[in-house]
């Protein structure tokens, strides 16, 4: 199986809202990267494969949500929920640039702890 993600996900657990046809819905964020996000959310409400949604997702420690527009790219159900892969096709340059820091500095903090304990 091919993995077609363009950026690095970082592991993420956090609230989004998405809005499909103007109705929003409710999802957990699992992990994030500057390019897409990957989601759960109620089955009978989530959008399908290819799909455009609009979404607001809120990171911890920046003041204003992160809104940008994204392609459902994968979905898989079961009885209750759907994991949702979503593909960031637009958000404004300001706000990419937020996305990617909070995920470089992430990253350097995953690094910083995996570093110390192999010190210890």
């Amino acid at each position: 199986m091919q993995d077609r993600r363009l950026g690095y996900r970082i592991p993420f657990e956090g609230m989004v809202t998405s809005y499909v046809h103007d109705r929003p819905i409710r999802g957990l964020v699992s992990n994030l990267s500057d390019t897409g996000i990957n989601m759960s959310s109620i089955s009978m409400l989530a959008p399908p494969p290819g799909q455009l949604v609009a979404m607001e997702i809120d990171l911890p420690g920046v003041d204003d949500s992160i809104w940008a527009s994204g392609r459902v790219c994968y979905r898989k159900d079961d009885r209750m929920a759907s994991g949702l892969g979503v593909r960031f096709i637009a958000m404004a340059k300001s706000q990419a640039r937020t996305i990617r820091d909070f995920c470089i500095e992430a990253r350097r903090k995953n690094l910083g702890s995996l570093l110390a304990r192999i010190r210890a």
